[in-house]
């Protein structure tokens, strides 16, 4: 009797195929492709259909000759991640924040009064200024009217440009003073108006315009008006250039975006939380009502908005009213986004804080049962629903050499991540949560800006580099790479993604170690957080210490560092922890499908 196993995951379905001779499985093949529609729906059918092909054409065999089809109890999670900010800032009255042209000139720092570069030679004697140079007026013309007044006994502590000149035009002055360009909106600026501008050196970073104190020394602030100034420090961290103009009437503000509340309502109790609150909150307040019953979002809010969006997009998928569809895990993350300040005079960004929230949603066996019916009229093979996906990695997990009961797994996918453990009398307890892989490309493409999530996804899977000739890379651990022959010159001096198919520049001029910490930070708060989370859940006492043995399965468990992460993490617990070598040749995946084939045997 021939059986296939399929498992059907939220990227990709894999199939194991196997013959039962004498009660015993001979597995024969495999086979794996990307998963088409959402993860437990209809649109299912033609991957999973891919994938026995593959498995079969590999064995040699066809469709007639499988006697049965058996696939996972497929719990749909929507990976639909959302992004929630929680804070904005505004600047009122023609202040000017931040700020960071890709080539400001000069270097240091320069305090002074705003002046109209045309109007600086009837200043006082002795003034202090900072001059502003629009358009109209070149850098050969600029420079020549700085040297001037600087002749004449004038301060010239700073110019704000508005032509990409800054270089050329500190090239031309006798005083090197810091200078910034590319100030689109100069118009704006405010006249006659105390300024301070900063120019860092190549590589380094403002210290004084990016510290409260410091922006208090320049500008003569009292306790409180520094109070008032650290969403200004705070936008110009990791900034090589700043300007900050303070009007009297001006205001630098941050303000809390109202999100809405989350409503949380488990079996014995209920809980509400406000999404502003941040993501420990958040969770906090999952952990003390669990067991979740359902989660609904405050009505007319964007935490409603965007939980009832997972809510809908799930009915439309499944046939069901939204109604029917129940919440039953949520994952939220603090994370970083970049957006532009209301009322900025040069486009000027600002970190803001949001919260990023994965949502999963309970499976409904019947639309399972409906793929299976399905399958069957289309094959002509018997199909049948198995057991929960993660009693069947379990299984699969098994096969694994050197692994025996009790053991726990933890299986990394791409919409959810589960967990199970097996005690020595084969009793099996599993636990599904939400948030994995796709959750961790929303972080690094929300935090690095970037609305392209195939790059996001790249950035995720594969290592690093930086180009530092045409015939040689740095990689991200430090060691250098020579080349035979040069590289695409379009790739110098850029951050590349090693890719399998070659480097892929990143664009933006964002440095190797941020986007590093950004990916590692993205794995960290997802992967390590559900990996203490499932096996706190599954555990018999609650308590992680309790369990030995861990072995890591699912197509993140391939990742090139998550499992890393995840090792040490447990490794401070106690717990021995490794990836999963399924049927000793298969690596983390075909675990479920894997599972799928050995469970039969056991009649679940």
């Amino acid at each position: 009797m021939i059986i296939a196993g399929i498992d059907i995951g939220n990227a990709s379905t894999e199939t194991a195929l196997a013959r039962y001779v004498d009660g015993k499985p001979e597995f024969l093949a495999s086979g794996i492709v990307n998963t088409t529609g959402m993860k437990g729906t209809r649109q299912n059918i033609h991957g999973v259909f891919a994938s026995l092909k593959q498995a079969l054409e590999k064995a040699g065999l066809a469709v007639e000759n499988v006697d049965l089809i058996r696939i996972n109890e497929a719990a749909p999670v929507i990976g639909d991640v959302a992004m929630e900010t929680i804070t904005e800032t505004i600047i009122t009255e023609s202040t000017m924040i931040g700020h960071n042209p890709s080539t400001p000139g000069g270097l240091g720092i320069g305090v002074g009064v705003t002046v109209d570069i045309r109007e600086v030679n009837s200043c006082d004697k002795g003034a202090s200024v900072i001059v502003i140079i629009p358009k109209e007026v070149d850098f050969e013309a600029s420079s020549q009217i700085i040297n001037h007044a600087v002749k004449n006994g004038i301060f010239v502590n700073g110019a704000i440009v508005q032509r990409d000149d800054g270089v050329l035009i500190n090239n031309r002055v006798d005083k090197k003073i810091p200078i910034v360009d590319e100030v689109s909106l100069i118009d704006k600026v405010p006249m006659n108006m105390r300024a301070a501008i900063e120019v860092a050196a190549p590589g380094a970073v403002v210290e004084q315009l990016s510290n409260p104190y410091g922006i208090a020394t320049v500008f003569d602030l009292t306790s409180d008006e520094t109070k008032q100034v650290v969403p200004v420090s705070r936008a110009l961290i990791g900034n090589r250039s700043a300007v900050i103009i303070k009007t009297p009437a001006g205001d630098v503000k941050e303000r809390k975006i109202p999100a809405g509340k989350i409503i949380i309502q488990g079996t014995n109790k209920k809980a509400e939380i406000n999404v502003d609150d941040g993501a420990e909150k958040i969770m906090e307040a999952i952990r003390s009502v669990a067991p979740i019953e359902d989660i609904k979002g405050e009505a007319g809010t964007n935490a409603g908005g965007m939980l009832e969006k997972v809510r809908q997009v799930m009915s439309n998928l499944t046939e069901q009213l939204p109604s029917a569809i129940k919440i039953q895990d949520l994952l939220a993350v603090d994370t970083f986004v970049p957006q532009t300040v209301k009322g900025g005079m040069a486009n000027e960004f600002s970190m803001e804080n949001a919260v990023g929230i994965a949502a999963m949603v309970k499976a409904d066996k019947l639309q399972m049962n409906m793929i299976a019916h399905e399958l069957e009229t289309e094959l002509g093979v018997k199909v049948e629903v198995g057991g929960v996906e993660a009693d069947m990695a379990i299984r699969g997990a098994l096969t694994t050499p050197g692994s025996d009961k009790p053991l726990a797994i933890i299986d990394m996918g791409a919409g959810s991540t589960d967990a199970a453990i097996i005690n020595k009398a084969g009793e099996i307890k599993s636990i599904h949560l939400a948030g994995a892989g796709n959750m961790v490309t929303l972080l690094i493409a929300s935090e690095l800006g970037y609305e392209d999530m195939g790059l996001a996804e790249d950035i995720k899977k594969y290592p690093l580099a930086k180009v530092e000739s045409l015939f040689h890379i740095r990689h991200e651990d430090g060691t250098v790479q020579f080349f035979d022959k040069p590289l695409d010159p379009t790739a110098f001096a850029r951050v590349v993604i090693l890719t399998p198919n070659g480097m892929m520049p990143i664009p933006g001029n964002v440095s190797l170690e941020r986007i590093r910490t950004i990916r590692r930070d993205a794995k960290t708060k997802v992967f390590v957080t559900n990996a203490i989370r499932s096996l706190e859940r599954v555990s018999p006492t609650g308590n992680v210490r309790d369990i030995e043995f861990v072995t890591l399965v699912g197509g993140s468990a391939l990742d090139f560092e998550i499992p890393q992460l995840v090792t040490d993490v447990l490794s401070k617990h106690s717990i021995v922890a490794g990836r999963a070598n399924i049927r000793g040749i298969e690596g983390p995946r075909n675990a479920v499908a894997t599972g799928l084939v050995l469970a039969y045997e056991e009649g679940v």
